[in-house]
């Protein structure tokens, strides 16, 4: 039997992610449940801004973050001026993961086959 290491998705909102470099990319505003399928569709990534106050939302695949323990947080392996150029979206108007288009550009944009990709 092995151990594993389970986590509450809801300990996982607020947590810092940075970049390879250790630079801050901002944090983890929510965590996007694809019903359907059973999986996480994304990751929401809240960049820039001051307080929450104009905040910049990122859709990030699942398969872009990487969890590190020990230090709690995430890293997504993409410098800021990359970051500063992916589509983003703002609080109003969140992604549809169901769209192809945006879909296959999202994944593209961040290096990533998405593998549930019909």
């Amino acid at each position: 039997m092995t151990n594993q290491l389970l986590l509450s998705a809801s300990t996982l909102n607020g947590n810092d992610v940075k970049n390879a470099q250790g630079e801050s990319l901002g944090h983890v505003k929510d965590i996007m449940l694809d019903t359907a399928n059973n999986r996480v569709a994304y990751y929401v990534l809240s960049f820039g801004g001051l307080l929450e106050l104009g905040d910049k939302l990122f859709a990030i695949p699942p398969e872009a973050m990487k969890l590190n323990t020990t230090d709690k947080c995430f890293i997504l392996n993409i410098d800021k001026a990359r970051l500063k150029n992916a589509e983003g979206f703002n609080k109003d108007q969140w992604p549809n993961m169901a769209d192809t288009t945006f879909r296959s550009n999202l994944y593209q944009h961040y290096g990533m086959t998405d593998r549930f990709a019909a």
